[in-house]
């Protein structure tokens, strides 16, 4: 009687080289966060470098409403302005509104969200129904009633504006993820040992929710640019924040539509459309990323190659 056994010479990576690979080759390999990065990065640059480029946008001269040219690439608007140049300072200032209010958004959604529900009982009921009252209320009229009533219509109250109407919806989804994270072995095991609460949050709660604080950011950073880019149209905004929402609102002011002077409106408004886009892009590819539900490890070609032409060694045994 004989049997045969099929071994093959092919030696397993360590698990953490492996999936730090992987990981890598899904960013590399993820066409929307590459194109998302790109669109962004972009934007970036062109907010820290473009206003040092293209001089004061309030410059007129005597081409008004002038349509794009060599001379003007995005036109220019009824007074003589060149839209290009507006456009470009404005990315910076929309850029620091996405961003500023997006980290303090998120941040207060951590606070009240993963707070609330490690901490409990009536802790968690004050700050879960603070929660619902403020999802009751849309969030875009809500905003544009808290604009009315701040006289200031700077950079900094519009950034903690549009910060404190959007942090809700957030920190009840990072409540709902720490109370079924508060209850795993690990965390009852790290209170059993006697560890301090701070240090439960930040290093046994905190990194399993990373993925949905990330997502978080992105989507309240473009909820910021929407939201005051909406505040501006409206008039709601000082006209010296220069801005794509002010952009458009000069335009409107000026009934650009109706005259046909596409190129005073069309340019802000693609670039938000653009910024958003590659926003949802890089939260798209940052999810398959770093949800491991998402995420597929692929071998690297080599070594499916290696692993398909490795000698079989075949071993009869006689009984």
């Amino acid at each position: 009687m004989s049997a045969t056994v099929t071994t093959q010479l092919v030696e397993a990576p360590s698990e953490t080289v492996a999936r730090g690979s992987g990981m890598l080759r899904t960013a590399l390999r993820s066409r929307r966060l590459i194109v998302g990065l790109c669109i962004v990065g972009f934007f970036v640059l062109l907010g820290i470098v473009g206003p040092f480029l293209v001089g004061n946008p309030n410059l007129v001269s005597l081409d008004r409403a002038a349509a794009p040219s060599a001379a003007h690439w995005f036109g220019t608007t009824d007074i003589g302005q060149d839209i290009f140049a507006q456009t470009v300072v404005g990315t910076r200032i929309t850029l620091e509104i996405g961003a500023a209010a997006g980290l303090v958004a998120t941040a207060i959604s951590v606070i009240i969200g993963i707070g609330g529900g490690y901490v409990g009982g009536w802790v968690d009921e004050i700050l879960a129904l603070l929660s619902n009252v403020a999802l009751v209320i849309p969030t875009l009229p809500l905003v544009i009633v808290v604009a009315a009533f701040v006289k200031d219509t700077g950079l900094l109250p519009t950034i903690f504006v549009i910060a404190l109407t959007s942090w809700a919806a957030s920190a009840r989804v990072l409540r709902g993820q720490t109370l079924s994270l508060r209850n795993r072995d690990y965390v009852l095991a790290s209170k059993a040992l006697g560890e301090p609460v701070w240090r439960i949050v930040l290093v046994e709660i905190l990194p399993n929710e990373l993925p949905i604080i990330v997502s978080q950011f992105l989507f309240s950073m473009i909820f910021a640019i929407l939201a005051q880019a909406g505040l501006a149209f409206i008039g709601s905004q000082s006209p010296d924040l220069l801005s794509w929402g002010n952009i458009l609102y000069f335009a409107q002011n000026a009934e650009a539509l109706s005259s046909g002077d596409w190129w005073w409106f069309a340019p802000p408004g693609l670039c938000i459309a653009l910024l958003g886009a590659g926003l949802a892009l890089i939260n798209f590819g940052l999810d398959e990323l770093l949800n491991p539900r998402l995420r597929v490890y692929r071998e690297p070609r080599g070594r499916r190659q290696a692993k398909a032409l490795s000698p079989v060694v075949e071993t009869e045994i006689e009984q």
